[in-house]
């Protein structure tokens, strides 16, 4: 165990220094600072035109979730281009050496580097999302529906996107990985538009499709489920570019946290099996 705190706590520290995390959060706090000038405007707007409060709070409601999907793309990016080459880049550079050839089982590294980054993440995404949270009931009183289940189901879905990233990293170079995992995510995000689009239709097959993407990466999924239990039901009866017409179930989240820790156990099995 002390080994794995160690390897964790210079993973997460090694990430706190690259100017690229640093950019992260510097673009973050202007979001957020965005966020909430624009929600003000806007709030300042509705009050003026005495708009009905039933309408106020479904609009503050929109306005809401769209910031938390802009942190959910922000996230998935950050967890990506953070971690993409922690293993593959290491690896082609030989600095994994001085880690592998001291007494550390293979395993723990790839354990380590998963709990420094996933700290990171995590750490990320809840200063975003509570940052907006904490805005919008600041400004004007409002809590969505479930913001709890919404903010686990979105650092569910940051883990899972890591853990593939080092399963790929322990088999691919750094390009590869990278671009495996856009092409992979850019396919379930069509299809769950694509799955989106044919439940309004009543169309199965492209509901099939949709489900099958998901499968293959379920960090859409679990967005849209995301959103769907932070949205009230008139907004999630509303077509709306966050309503959902085709929900997860919860069958899905439980299939996420399965594939977190396959591809986690295949990523530790893979490293302590390659030839470095």
């Amino acid at each position: 165990m002390n080994t794995i705190a160690t390897i964790t706590w210079l993973t997460f520290h090694e990430a706190r220094r690259r100017r690229m995390v640093l950019a992260a959060m510097a673009l973050a706090v202007v979001f957020l600072a965005l966020f909430i000038i624009g929600f003000t405007l806007i709030n300042n707007q509705l009050i003026s035109d005495h708009v009905p409060r039933l309408i106020v709070n479904q609009i503050h409601n929109f306005l809401l979730i769209a910031g938390l999907y802009v942190v959910h793309f922000l996230t998935i990016m950050l967890a990506i281009f953070a971690s993409v080459d922690t293993i593959a880049g290491e690896i082609a550079t030989h600095t994994i050496q001085t880690i592998v050839t001291k007494p550390v089982r293979r395993w723990q590294v790839v354990l380590g580097k998963w709990l420094g980054y996933g700290a990171m993440l995590v750490l990320y995404l809840g200063i975003l999302d509570g940052g907006i949270l904490l805005a919008v009931y600041a400004l004007v009183g409002y809590v969505p529906p479930n913001p709890l289940q919404g903010l686990l189901l979105l650092m569910l879905e940051a883990l899972v996107l890591l853990s593939l990233s080092l399963l790929g990293g322990t088999r691919f170079s750094t390009l590869t990985n990278g671009v495996a995992l856009f092409m992979l995510y850019g396919l379930a995000f069509i299809g769950a538009w694509v799955e989106q689009i044919g439940a309004l239709l009543q169309s199965s097959a492209a509901v099939r499709v949709g489900v099958v993407t998901s499968l293959l990466l379920p960090v859409e999924a679990l967005w849209r489920r995301a959103a769907y239990l932070m949205q009230p039901p008139l907004l999630n009866n509303t077509p709306t570019p966050f309503s959902t017409s085709s929900v997860p179930s919860q069958a899905m989240v439980l299939y996420a946290l399965v594939y977190l820790v396959v591809a986690l156990g295949l990523a530790m099995r893979a490293f302590s099996r390659r030839d470095l």
